[in-house]
């Protein structure tokens, strides 16, 4: 049997090291991908940390997938080797389930995760279900394509799933691996666009970025300039921080809504009266299916969104990962095979 290299953590908080592992070919309905490149997500650090139940260690991390066909399971029908795929969080589903059955794809009972339910993609060989196969358009690198299985479709998705229509005030907090993508698909989508971050010195990035305003959190009381601005129809949080996250509710318009995708365990400190008064809601956004993942890729080919990316060889797996752990990373570190 011939083997492919991964990168194991034996257990939680272990480090990072190069296995060879075996290889096998993929079972019904699944493809084997060999993988050109891997985003590293800041929900690796929570696999790593083991804050994910019932995982089987070693764990190999990795859900920002992107590579080639190499060879299909029985019953796969609509790929064929040697096609360009990506996968992201979204690692399959069962389609069986009374939420599939309902269109809650993100919500199926048995979907798989990759690095949770089967290895990722810190590796050179991935085997994942054909429902979690996104195509790659031509104008994709494999390196620029990985981040948008996981930061650009959750981003990009949790956008235009709101009420916000073009020339509407949209909010992004947080100028990190989500952020940066935020910020960018808010102006493609015609939205007025405003950056929230600590510290002045982030100020000139979010505007290269698209930002039309920029509020720096440290200096400024972040409601009340959203509302000197007219206030927010939308801020999307993708910065980990429910205190971050709270602040901007009172920068709201009348029904604004604050979508929170930055994922963190502390609990929100909003008052339902303020909830109430304001006609708001706060809305919890996870990621996206495979094809939102294609969809994502089509909108940012049209308009020049690009996740801003520093490459690292497989090898040095765990030095990307301490980059990325440490928010030393700009923007998103991807893992080349």
């Amino acid at each position: 049997m011939a083997t492919h290299r991964a990168v194991h953590v034996a257990q939680a908080d272990g480090p990072l090291t190069l296995a060879d592992v075996d290889t096998a070919s993929p079972p019904r309905d699944h493809v084997r991908i060999e993988v050109a490149a891997c985003g590293v997500c800041g929900t690796d650090r929570e696999f790593h940390a083991g804050h994910f139940p019932g995982l089987s260690w070693p764990i190999t991390l990795g859900h920002e997938i992107a590579g080639t066909v190499a060879e299909l399971g029985d019953g796969v029908e609509d790929f064929v080797v040697g096609d360009r795929v990506a996968v992201g969080w979204f690692g399959g589903n069962c389609n069986r389930c009374v939420p599939c059955r309902q269109g809650h794809f993100m919500q199926c009972i048995r979907m798989e995760v990759p690095s949770w339910h089967y290895p990722g993609g810190y590796a050179e060989s991935v085997t994942a279900p054909a429902t979690a196969l996104a195509r790659i358009p031509d104008e994709f690198s494999f390196a620029e394509a990985a981040p948008m299985g996981c930061a650009g479709v959750t981003t990009f998705n949790g956008l235009r799933k709101t009420r916000a229509k073009a020339g509407d005030l949209v909010a992004v907090i947080g100028i990190g691996g989500l952020g940066h993508l935020g910020v960018q698909f808010s102006r493609a989508m015609g939205f007025e666009t405003v950056a929230i971050a600590r510290g002045p010195e982030r100020e000139a990035a979010a505007k290269e970025l698209g930002a039309h305003h920029y509020i720096d959190s440290n200096a400024s009381d972040v409601a009340a300039e959203l509302q000197r601005l007219g206030g927010a129809t939308v801020v999307l949080a993708t910065a980990a921080s429910s205190t971050a996250m709270a602040a901007t509710v009172g920068g709201l318009a009348p029904e604004g809504q604050l979508v929170t995708v930055g994922v963190t365990p502390e609990p929100l400190p909003i008052s339902p009266l303020d909830l109430i008064n304001g006609g708001f809601s706060v809305v919890g956004h996870p990621s996206g299916t495979a094809r939102d993942i294609e969809e994502t890729l089509h909108f940012a080919a049209l308009t020049g969104v690009r996740a801003v990316i520093e490459e690292r060889p497989l090898a040095q797996a765990a030095e990307a990962f301490d980059r990325m752990n440490s928010g030393h990373a700009r923007y998103r570190m991807v893992l080349t095979v």
